[in-house]
């Protein structure tokens, strides 16, 4: 069973569920973004300039976008650890996940060695 106290394991649901938030509103955000820019555009000629500024800033919204999609699944389940009483608890071997990992990175399902051994 966890080692983790009720205060904690409140706090981290709070922040994993402002996390799922946070990384929802930047893909809304990032499609608002293209529509505006695209609107913006119509069917004007645009400096090679302003394409590639907007292309840059693109690519970086596509990455932050990626990088965040990827963890909705993990902050998922640990919503779920919290639900079933299990958050901080590896579903990997069943031992604990030490409270500086969760606080470093709350979605965390795996021990540090469990996830590194991962491909």
């Amino acid at each position: 069973m966890s080692q983790l106290d009720a205060t904690f394991i409140e706090s981290q649901r709070q922040r994993l569920e402002a996390l799922r938030a946070r990384i929802i509103a930047t893909g809304d955000a990032a499609g608002t973004d293209e529509k505006q820019w695209q609107d913006a555009a119509g069917n004007e000629p645009q400096d090679f300039g302003d394409d590639g500024e907007r292309l840059a800033q693109q690519d970086r919204d596509e990455a932050l976008l990626a990088h965040g999609e990827a963890r909705l699944p993990a902050i998922t389940r640990a919503l779920a650890k919290i639900a079933e009483g299990t958050y901080g608890i590896s579903d990997g071997n069943g031992e604990p996940i030490p409270r500086a990992r969760l606080e470093a990175v709350p979605e965390s399902t795996l021990t540090v060695e469990e996830q590194s051994a991962l491909p």
